[in-house]
């Protein structure tokens, strides 16, 4: 529409020069009307705030709202809902698994603790059980020894014993032979062995 208009208002200008006589040659017509065209662009206002052009403006707007439009509609909208549904759908089962993971792994800490627990209660029982086998082991071997050593003891007291008397009865016959001797040196002649026994046996102490 500028074209036009600069064209209308240069037109009969054109038209006068090439009607008068002696007009000069057709290029420098043209030329003084692109000088014209030019002069109207110059001085003419900026072509978005022309309101000869408002018409047309809003109309190639309403038509690129419309396609835009359109194209959100068919194309991007139905392509971000795919993707953002696919992404929930792939976050769902995300927490699915994780949830199921959970679960498996709070079993395994259940079961691992539980089967802790038993053995713990095995051991124990097992070292209760050898406490008392060694304890019911140490007192059985504990009389066996007290009914070897009292055994020993006996023994040992009767051989004691038996010492003892043979002491005793050496130390008799010690004794008689002494005071014969003694006798002998005291009145020159020997003394019966019966008044020797007598006389010991008097001179000893009587056992308790």
């Amino acid at each position: 529409m500028f074209v036009t208009s600069a064209f209308a208002q240069t037109a009969p200008e054109a038209t006068e020069t090439l009607e008068a006589p002696g007009t000069v040659p057709a290029g420098e017509v043209h030329t003084e009307t692109g000088v014209a065209h030019d002069d109207a662009h110059a001085t003419g206002p900026f072509p978005p705030f022309d309101a000869t052009t408002y018409p047309s403006q809003l109309l190639w707007l309403v038509i690129t709202f419309g396609l835009f439009y359109l194209l959100m509609q068919k194309v991007l909208v139905p392509r971000l809902g795919s993707i953002l549904e696919q992404r929930h759908d792939r976050i769902a089962q995300d927490l699915d698994e994780a949830s199921r993971s959970k679960a498996e792994a709070d079993a395994a800490v259940a079961t691992y603790e539980r089967e802790l627990a038993d053995a713990r209660a095995k051991a124990g029982a097992i070292g209760e059980t050898a406490r008392e086998a060694a304890k019911s082991k140490a007192a059985a071997d504990r009389a066996a020894i007290e009914a070897e050593l009292g055994q020993k003891l006996k023994a040992a007291e009767a051989r004691i014993g038996e010492i003892k008397a043979q002491a005793f009865a050496q130390v008799g016959a010690i004794a008689e032979e002494t005071a014969s001797a003694i006798v002998d040196q005291l009145i020159g002649s020997k003394a019966s062995a019966d008044d020797i026994k007598a006389a010991v046996a008097a001179a000893s102490p009587k056992e308790a």
